[in-house]
């Protein structure tokens, strides 16, 4: 039977990653980038002054929504600056060679512009659940804009949410880098309960349910609280380690930005999956580039919509911010530690987090592995935070509290179940089953955000009436 289910994912995963979802996530965003003038460009300035809180529209702070701009973007950030960072670009590297790395910028650079679009839409089409909270998503935005018989467009994506943000793949990779790589567990030194199932990530992934259902007890305000927190600290300390990485490498700098432009145009087969095929490279870059920093996958949109704001183009530019410091930040920190430190013979049974992992080893010692432990650590807790913040967005989507009061600890189970189950299954069944959730939950989002794509640029022409020029601050001129 598992064998069956293994098989049925692989081919599903197959179907949803096909060239029609590249088509719509690169094709599409390359649309929008013409509808928004290039926003990444025009408004970065703007993005930075309304992030740092430098400049704040009239009425923000009686404004329909939970929190500020800054947590909103470190809510989005909790979920995506993670194990995809660490162990994501690992793997694009393994089964796509270094060129998958610049497919993933030009993915994150539209990226940037995708995501202006679909959370400026989740805040100016917020809905309430079933408690009084603003909420917003996809799936708001699809009931509130689009007509009735786009309903089952926004359950789809309620569905496939329930699995793609469950931290399946976060839990693994967490739990395999301290049981394997920090504690040095091998199969011959491990000891194994209820069958198959290693002790020590089975007591990891408890410990990781414990602390999840701990800050989703919290609240919304309690979540942004710690994710504000721990978001600027974790990516500053992984960047740093990164450089100093880097830095004892710098010969080696040169040659691998070569490989990565080289190989993304010229693969060789000698990087695993790529085979020399251009168009596997391509997809294995904008693919890891979707589960990095989530643009076009609606995930974010939901985390955005909490802001506390009556202007939605300004969570849109502040929600463009996200792939710049996820994707061509952190995960290029990440691919030129891998490529300075390693060569495609050391690839060989090293998995995700584990190749990261022997490649700050093989230049800080030890040093390197505590110092991956702590961002391991960061990354992971923070992804599963974020991520249960989306679960249970689509969970009281689904159900709008049909539950009764037993809800709340009803998801709590499931969401606790889910990452005991990540911590102790296969690594290749997690990654496969969260891509193909990912692609599914891709298309609503796309579709909805192209079609109402031109009231976005109607609102942007609005915003930049109402204040552009207001000031003489400068980063205000979009």
């Amino acid at each position: 039977m598992f064998q069956k289910l293994s098989e049925f994912n692989s081919w599903l995963n197959g179907v949803a990653w096909g060239p029609a979802l590249v088509i719509l996530l690169i094709g599409g965003g390359l649309v929008l980038m013409i509808f928004s003038r290039l926003i990444p460009f025009t408004g970065f300035a703007h993005a930075l002054r309304l992030t740092l809180g430098k400049y704040h529209h009239p009425g923000d702070s009686d404004d329909p929504g939970q929190i500020s701009h800054f947590k909103a973007l470190c809510n989005a950030l909790a979920a995506t600056v993670g194990l995809g960072n660490i162990a994501g670009v690992a793997v694009a590297i393994t089964t796509g060679g270094p060129g998958a790395i610049f497919w993933m910028w030009v993915a994150a650079f539209i990226g940037m512009n995708t995501k202006f679009f679909e959370c400026s839409l989740a805040v100016m089409y917020r809905g309430r659940d079933h408690t009084g909270e603003v909420q917003g998503g996809p799936m708001y935005v699809i009931d509130k804009a689009l007509p009735g018989y786009f309903k089952p467009l926004a359950i789809f994506f309620a569905v496939c949410g329930m699995v793609g943000t469950t931290a399946l793949y976060t839990a693994n990779q967490t739990v395999s880098f301290f049981h394997e790589s920090w504690l040095g567990r091998t199969p011959e030194n491990t000891v194994y309960i209820l069958g198959d199932i290693p002790r020590d990530k089975l007591i990891m992934g408890v410990a990781c349910a414990a602390l999840i259902s701990y800050v989703l007890l919290g609240g919304i305000k309690r979540l942004a609280n710690w994710t504000g927190a721990m978001v600027p600290l974790m990516c500053l300390f992984y960047v740093v380690t990164a450089l100093v990485v880097i830095g004892l490498n710098l010969d080696a700098v040169p040659g691998a930005f070569g490989s990565i432009f080289t190989e993304a145009f010229a693969p060789s087969a000698v990087y695993g999956g790529a085979q020399g095929a251009f168009i596997a490279v391509l997809i294995t870059g904008v693919k890891r580039a979707a589960f990095s920093n989530e643009a076009g996958v609606g995930t974010a949109p939901m985390a955005h919509s909490n802001a506390k704001t009556t202007e939605p183009i300004s969570e849109g530019l502040v929600a463009m911010l996200g792939p710049l410091i996820d994707t061509i930040i952190v995960c290029t920190m990440t691919a030129l530690v891998i490529l300075v430190s390693t060569t495609p013979d050391d690839y060989e049974g090293k998995k995700g987090v584990v190749l990261t992992h022997y490649a700050f080893t093989q230049t800080l010692g030890n040093l390197g592995t505590h110092g991956l432990a702590i961002a391991v650590a960061l990354f992971g807790f923070s992804t599963m935070v974020g991520m249960a913040n989306y679960n249970s967005k689509c969970w009281n989507y689904l159900f709008r509290g049909s539950l009764g009061t037993a809800g709340k600890w009803i998801f709590l189970v499931w969401f606790a179940f889910t990452l005991i189950v990540g911590a102790t299954a296969p690594h290749d069944e997690m990654i496969t089953l969260i891509d193909t959730a990912y692609g599914l939950m891709a298309f609503p989002t796309m579709i909805t955000t192209l079609i109402l794509a031109p009231r976005v640029v109607r609102a942007l022409k609005e915003y930049k009436r109402k204040h552009v020029g207001k000031t003489n601050l400068p980063g205000t001129d979009l």
